[in-house]
């Protein structure tokens, strides 16, 4: 058995929620920033799986989404209409994906390559996201990487993971004839 198979194991033990050790962990995370980067990830067998290297250009970063649904601004004149919607609304983007953006907005200059979950309470949820520095020597000349200097802006566009499943892109063929190329030009072009 390999090192990264204990060291999964002993992460499988760490994330258990009657652990006082865990507890502990999120009364940290929860004074940390919404956005935080970090040294190495919680994670690192998990970080490996979806890209990470323990090398210059690699960045992770953990970041605290609040749990919940969406709502919408009541407005202010008039009259109530009939079906305003304005909490319990689902939205279109996972958890997932929207913390893939709120780092991919705090660190401009940088790529997201991947994310996943770390934690959860009541109130908020967490996930570490792998960012990539897309101009950075060491990124240029590894070939498992080097592809995302030329995807720029790809957690926007829906190109992680996280935005692929939000988008219904990990199903092909019937009852997903509106999900190409996306649900909005679909409707633009009237088919």
């Amino acid at each position: 058995m390999g090192a990264y198979k204990y060291i999964q194991e002993t992460m499988q033990k760490q994330f258990d929620e009657h652990d006082q050790a865990y507890k502990q962990r999120l009364i940290d995370m929860r004074r940390e920033p919404a956005v935080n980067r970090l040294e190495h990830p919680t994670n690192l067998p998990r970080a490996r799986t979806l890209g990470f290297k323990a090398k210059q250009g690699f960045i992770v970063a953990r970041v605290r989404v609040t749990r919940g649904s969406g709502f919408h601004r009541r407005p202010v004149r008039g009259r109530k209409p009939r079906n305003m919607g304005v909490n319990r609304l689902t939205r279109a983007k996972s958890k997932q994906w929207i913390a893939e953006e709120r780092a991919a907005r705090r660190f401009p200059n940088l790529e997201v390559l991947n994310s996943y979950w770390i934690a959860e309470d009541g109130k908020n949820k967490w996930f570490e996201v792998i960012l990539v520095d897309p101009q950075h020597p060491a990124i240029k000349n590894d070939s498992t990487v080097s592809w995302v200097a030329t995807n720029r802006g790809r957690v926007f566009r829906g190109r992680t993971s996280a935005g692929h499943k939000g988008r219904g892109m990990t199903f092909k063929g019937y009852g997903t004839e509106k999900n190409r190329p996306s649900i909005r030009s679909h409707k633009k072009l009237g088919k």
